[in-house]
């Protein structure tokens, strides 16, 4: 059930245009927030503005998550808009297929983590110092995967870099925790998204993504440190953390892998 705010949280969420970020983006506008929202794709933006309630509080950046500059100028703009922000969302990802060896996925790694990892730590940078001299809830939340629990087959790009942003925000939470400011890492399973849909493969437990957005603003609420989502891959992701490597390998050496650059 949506909880009623309390106030009128100040939210800024990347990754915006679709998927996990577009729902919570609509959850969190069902709770009353003043949204900042960056994406690419501006006409995505415009639709899911024109989407929300009190679209006029609403302030929208169309920008490529990985370039710093204009991530620090949105977040610039929507800190003197609003006089600074409660909770910011690093939810820009993208997931492709890699092979160490196949001709140009060298740079699909390269891009991977640019937008999984490093763009996480630029979307922060700018409103810390802010945050740090507020007052009441602060949350950093990266948006992480069971994917970085266990690399898998086909799949080194992408789990190597959801491994990095939960070991990043575990940093991070440690550099922060006298300021106030909590980080969230919050790990989604199989959700119901234009991504996941890419996937030619069964997918367990797999959630409505207005649901996750749901129970992710709780989790972001309470400032829990680290929640897989749904509870069910919890689960799953604790068995794989405490699989042996013997195991593990002879489980998943021949799993169905995920789409490559050039595959149909």
């Amino acid at each position: 059930m949506t909880a009623a705010p309390g106030r009128s949280d100040r939210v800024f969420i990347t990754g915006a245009s679709s998927g996990i970020g577009a729902a919570l983006a609509r959850e969190y506008a069902a709770r009353g927030a003043c949204l900042g929202l960056l994406a690419r794709r501006r006409e995505l933006l415009d639709d899911l503005l024109a989407s929300l309630p009190h679209p006029e509080r609403h302030r929208i950046y169309a920008a490529d998550v990985t370039d710093r500059q204009a991530v620090a100028a949105a977040a610039a703009d929507f800190i003197a808009a609003n006089g600074g922000a409660d909770i910011v969302i690093a939810s820009a990802g993208i997931s492709q297929g890699t092979l160490t060896d196949r001709s140009g996925d060298l740079e699909v790694f390269d891009a991977v983590f640019a937008t999984n990892v490093n763009a996480t730590v630029a979307t922060f940078a700018p409103f810390i110092a802010t945050m740090r001299s507020q007052h009441g809830p602060r949350r950093l939340v990266g948006i992480g995967s069971v994917a970085g629990v266990r690399g898998m087959r086909g799949a080194g790009a992408y789990c190597a870099s959801k491994a990095a942003v939960r070991s990043y925000c575990e940093s991070l939470r440690l550099d922060l925790r006298s300021s106030g400011i909590k980080v969230v890492t919050i790990a989604p399973g199989y959700i119901d998204t234009p991504m996941t849909r890419q996937n030619r493969f069964p997918m367990p437990f797999l959630m409505p993504v207005a649901r996750f957005a749901v129970q992710a603003a709780d989790t972001i609420a309470r400032g829990s440190s680290y929640r897989v989502l749904p509870w069910q891959m919890g689960v799953v992701a604790k068995l794989l953390r405490l699989m042996p490597n013997s195991l593990f390998d002879f489980a998943f050496s021949r799993a169905p892998t995920k789409q490559g650059q050039g595959q149909a």
